[in-house]
C-alpha cells in the first residue's frame, strides 16, 4: 500500500496502471468506515499476490486529486488500468463483495503467470535461448489455454524447429476456432503448406517445374499457389510473397481470396514481437512487414 499525493500520483497511479491494475483508496483519518475497509484492502492485495496494486489519498490533504475524480464521500475505491478509470465503489463493502468487484476486472493468476511466461520467452528469443523460450511458452499455455497469443508463439517455434508433430499437438486445443482467429488460421495455413511438401522428394527440382509452367502460362495460378506454398514451406517468406501478389494483379478474387489469405496469413507468422516502448510511443514496425503490407494494399485497393 502507498500513500499518493499529486507530486507522485503520475507515477504511482498512471504509469503503474499501465502493467499493474491500480486500486485507489480515498479516505480521510476522520472517517469511520475508512478504518474498517482499509486494513482490508491490504489483506487483500496481499491475497491477491500482484495482481493488482493499492494506494490510498487522503481526500481532505489532497483535494484537487479527489475533485479531479469527482469523489463525494468515502470510503470511495476507484480502479485503473491502462491510465485510465475503468470502474469503482463506495462505502464499507464487506470482503466478498470486493472481491467479487477484483475477480471482474482483474486477470486470474493463471493468466498473470502466463503473461510472465511469456514475456521471459520472448526475452530467451532475443537472447537466442531457444530451448528456455520453448519450456516458457509452454508454460504459459499451461497456465492459461484460452491465451491465443501465447499458443500462436508455442506453435510457431515448435515449427520454426522443425517439430511440426508436437506444434499439430500443440496446436489441436484451438483447431475448432481456428478459422474464426485470423492468427490462429494463419498457423494452419502454414502447417498445411508444410504438410502439403512433405512428399516432395527434391524441392529445388519441384520448384523448376512449377516456375516452368508460370513461364508457359503466366495466368498458371494453381501452379503459382503451388509454389508459394512451397516457398512458404520452407521459410522464404517474401519469395512466396511476390508470387501470391503475382495471382493478386491478375485475379484478387482467385479460388475464394485465397492469395490474399495466404498472404495475410505469412505477415502475421513473420512479424516479429511488439517491443516494450515508453508510454505514448508506438513500436516501431518490421520494416519487411511494413513494406509487403503496403504492396498489398496497393494491389488490392488497385
Amino acid at each position: 500500500m502507498i500513500d499518493v499525493t499529486i507530486a507522485n500520483f503520475e507515477a504511482e497511479v498512471i504509469e503503474a496502471s499501465q502493467t499493474t491494475p491500480v486500486l485507489v483508496d480515498f479516505w480521510a483519518p476522520w472517517c469511520g468506515p475508512c478504518k474498517v475497509i482499509g486494513p482490508l484492502l491490504e489483506k487483500l492485495e496481499a491475497d491477491y499476490a500482484g495482481r493488482f496494486k493499492l494506494v490510498k489519498i487522503d481526500s481532505d490533504q489532497e483535494q484537487q486529486l479527489a475533485a479531479a475524480f469527482g469523489i463525494r464521500s468515502i470510503p470511495t475505491c476507484v480502479l485503473l488500468k491502462n491510465g485510465q478509470p475503468v470502474d469503482g465503489f463506495m462505502g464499507a463493502l464487506p470482503e466478498g463483495q470486493i472481491k467479487a468487484f477484483l475477480d471482474k476486472h482483474l486477470p486470474s493468476a493463471e493468466e498473470l503467470q502466463a503473461e510472465e511466461a511469456e514475456a521471459d520467452a520472448q526475452d530467451a528469443l532475443a537472447e537466442g535461448d531457444l530451448s528456455s523460450a520453448l519450456e516458457k511458452l509452454q508454460q504459459a499455455v499451461e497456465s492459461a489455454p484460452d491465451n491465443d497469443d501465447a499458443r500462436f508463439d508455442l506453435v510457431k517455434l515448435l515449427l520454426e524447429l522443425g517439430q511440426d508433430d508436437d506444434a499439430k499437438v500443440a496446436f489441436a486445443p484451438v483447431i475448432a476456432k481456428a478459422a474464426g482467429v485470423r492468427r490462429l488460421d494463419s498457423l494452419q495455413r502454414w502447417m498445411a503448406a508444410r504438410d502439403a511438401q512433405a512428399e516432395v522428394a527434391n524441392p529445388d527440382a519441384r520448384a523448376a517445374e512449377l516456375r516452368a509452367a508460370i513461364a508457359a502460362n503466366k495466368r498458371d495460378f494453381a501452379s503459382r499457389f503451388a509454389l508459394a506454398q512451397l516457398l512458404m514451406a520452407y521459410n522464404q517468406w517474401t519469395a512466396a510473397m511476390d508470387e501470391l501478389l503475382e495471382i493478386l494483379m491478375r485475379d484478387k478474387a482467385w479460388n475464394e481470396d485465397l492469395a490474399r489469405k495466404t498472404y495475410i496469413a505469412i505477415l502475421d507468422i513473420i512479424e516479429p514481437p511488439k517491443a516494450k516502448v515508453a508510454e505514448g510511443q508506438v513500436p516501431p514496425e518490421d520494416p519487411t512487414v511494413a513494406t509487403y503490407r503496403r504492396r498489398l494494399s496497393s494491389v488490392v485497393l488497385s
